[in-house]
């Protein structure tokens, strides 16, 4: 695969992860992390480092807007949930496993 048919399609990839978690408001971010080490979160911080690598800097704040289609305090106040102790002991015990955050290119 050439370079840019490479970038098109990971960036693709990219859209339809974020397409996908802005679809699954229910899917709470504690059982991402708790799950795949990794959240809304963490494809906003990820986004952010890339853009700023590349040279397009951006908020922290706008990346999550673009991740979670909407500004995050909307998205906390109409779809989080408090963690239960249950998920706040496996956020703990998982924290060797979530993402750290690069970029990759």
């Amino acid at each position: 695969m050439d370079e840019l048919t490479r970038l098109k399609a990971e960036a693709a990839a990219f859209r339809g992860l974020v397409q996908h978690l802005q679809k699954r408001s229910d899917v709470q971010n504690i059982d991402l992390m708790n799950t795949a080490g990794f959240c809304r979160n963490c494809l906003s911080k990820w986004y952010k480092a890339a853009a700023d690598h590349f040279g397009a800097p951006m908020s922290y704040e706008d990346a999550q807007a673009a991740v979670y289609g909407m500004p995050i305090a909307e998205w906390k106040k109409q779809f989080q949930k408090s963690a239960t102790p249950a998920q706040e002991k496996a956020f703990e015990d998982s924290k060797t496993l979530h993402a750290k955050i690069t970029v990759v290119e």
